[in-house]
């Protein structure tokens, strides 16, 4: 019996996933990752198995900045249906109400705009955070309710894309409504939540029955491949649907060294460099020489100090001594 296990590739880039529904987020990454035979990977934020859309997948050296697309704002097209609530909050729970429904849609617009901007959210029970090491999740399957801190979030946009009645309802059942919306919002958002808030203002119950994410941070659905697309391609094929390593900086000012500051750079050094500090909260900087992505830096006070390094790069040849 042979147990010698399969090598494994070093590829470094990252995938534009487009999740299928139904699946969860470490079933897409361990499915993407036999698919590249890629030695390191991890995935840029968890979707939910109901929801589909934008899962970053970084290979290899990409994964040092997957914390980027982690701690981005994202973007979901989300399907809330009123009149009915479920225990988890979304269409995969049991129904625990069902209420007559009869509202207008500038009623759902304006309990929608009440929501933006910064707001507590009480985190859902049926969620993967953890309490004494266990998720919260596993305490509501067995029937426990424990109280939560709510938790601050921004609601950056809510736009109301379509409006109407459900188009299946059970005989005897009261009619529901169903409102199409496109959120945009900090980490850490709890789009379901936002369904029953929603709902619970308009005084009839919602739950969140369709999600689908199109953004995290500057990464969007365009050029986003499917698993069964991936599975159909060709080795080389699937190398070509990797964007490069920088991808998830985009939103970083870039820095060009020349290869003696290059040099010092990747062996740690804090650089005096004349850069101008960026106009940002954010001090990091993404330091390059030539083309070649060398890591990320932050400027202080007219330093460059080193925070992470590509490991694979580069170095530069030391010039001849004269």
């Amino acid at each position: 019996m042979n147990t010698q296990r399969k090598q494994r590739d070093c590829i470094d880039g990252l995938l534009l996933l487009d999740k299928p529904k139904g699946m969860t987020s470490n079933d897409a990454l361990l499915r993407a990752r036999r698919l590249f035979n890629a030695r390191k990977a991890g995935h840029g934020g968890t979707l939910d198995p109901m929801a589909s859309g934008l899962l970053p997948i970084a290979f290899g050296e990409a994964t040092k900045f997957a914390g980027d697309a982690l701690g981005a704002d994202k973007a979901y097209l989300a399907e809330f249906t009123f009149g009915i609530t479920t225990d988890t909050g979304d269409a995969e729970g049991a129904i625990l109400e069902r209420r007559p429904v009869d509202l207008a849609q500038a009623q759902v617009r304006a309990a929608a705009d009440g929501f933006l901007g910064e707001i507590d959210q009480v985190p859902p029970m049926y969620s993967a955070l953890k309490r004494d090491g266990r998720p919260l999740y596993e305490y509501a399957r067995a029937g426990i309710t424990l109280e939560r801190a709510p938790r601050r979030v921004t609601i950056r946009s809510i736009d109301l894309i379509d409006f109407g009645p459900v188009a299946e309802v059970a005989a005897g059942e009261p009619g529901s409504l169903r409102a199409v919306l496109r959120v945009a919002c900090s980490k850490g958002t709890y789009i379901r939540t936002l369904a029953e808030d929603i709902g619970a203002v308009l005084g009839c119950g919602a739950h969140l029955s369709a999600l689908r994410r199109e953004r995290v941070g500057a990464l969007g659905l365009a050029g986003s491949v499917s698993l069964d697309r991936l599975e159909a391609m060709t080795p080389a094929e699937r190398l070509a649907c990797l964007a490069p390593v920088d991808s998830l900086l985009a939103a970083l000012p870039r820095v060009l060294l020349d290869e003696e500051h290059a040099r010092r750079f990747l062996h740690g050094q804090r650089l005096r460099v004349p850069l101008a500090e960026p106009r940002q909260a954010d001090p990091r900087v993404r330091v390059y020489l030539r083309d070649a992505l060398l890591g990320i830096a932050t400027l202080d006070g007219g330093l460059l100090v080193p925070q992470r390094l590509v490991g694979n790069a580069q170095e530069p040849a030391a010039a001849d001594a004269q």
